[in-house]
């Protein structure tokens, strides 16, 4: 299945980090939502398309987009406001 953003939105999928606090493995209900993810696609607005394309690595709030399934893998679709920063 393909999705298109529109407007100023970015499909992004989260990047799962690991964590440890020692030797201890934090199981997956006790994580925070992952917080960095990479750009799938990028929705139709023209400025939009000059700041990011699919690839980059991006930080976003903690409760920012909607989440949905596309096979199986979780994705947010995030508006642009609530994409804080790429990284390199």
């Amino acid at each position: 299945m393909k999705v298109q953003p529109l407007d100023e939105r970015v499909l992004v999928e989260p990047l799962e980090q690991e964590e440890k606090v020692g030797s201890i493995i934090i199981p997956d209900t006790a994580k925070e939502k992952p917080s960095m993810g990479k750009v799938i696609a990028v929705g139709t607005d023209e400025e939009l398309k000059k700041i990011l394309k699919p690839g980059d690595k991006v930080l976003f709030g903690k409760y920012a987009g909607e989440e949905i399934k596309i096979e199986g893998k979780k994705h947010l679709i995030i508006k642009l406001e609530e994409i804080l920063a790429t990284v390199q």
